[in-house]
């Protein structure tokens, strides 16, 4: 019970992408096609919001829900895998057609055919862990 703000939230977070389009397969095609400005936008605005809040969290002026504060452990610089990483990514972005967090929203939406890329995603995940110990890191 302690936990329904977050799933409040959750859904609120939800219904603002929605009506915002973002988890529009035609916004996303305009995006890839350079047409648009729409998603590019929404994608800065995300960046510089969390820029600010990884500043906030090293400051400590924003705690965790239990009052802790909210340590980022530093990554290791690397452009390769940022590279091959990126474009994995994004190559699955484009042929799907949708973000992986704005899947969830599509489920909610009724696109249970969305079900597919999301397992299609838990398939990947898994074999990366089953692999990732010889993968350079």
């Amino acid at each position: 019970m302690k936990y329904i703000k977050f799933l409040v939230i959750g859904i609120l977070f939800g219904i603002v992408l929605s009506k915002a389009e973002i988890i529009s397969w035609y916004r996303i095609y305009e995006m890839f096609k350079f047409q648009a400005f729409h998603m590019y936008g929404v994608i800065g605005s995300a960046v510089i919001l969390g820029i600010i809040l990884f500043r906030l969290f090293n400051a400590g002026l924003i705690r965790d829900y239990q009052g802790n504060k909210i340590q980022i452990e530093p990554k290791n610089k690397g452009w390769y895998r940022t590279i091959i990483g990126g474009v994995i990514f994004g190559l699955g972005w484009g042929l799907i057609g949708a973000c992986p967090g704005p899947m969830f929203i599509l489920i909610g939406r009724g696109v249970f055919t969305i079900l597919i890329a999301i397992i299609g995603g838990l398939l990947g995940a898994l074999v990366y862990h089953l692999v990732k110990h010889k993968l350079p890191h």
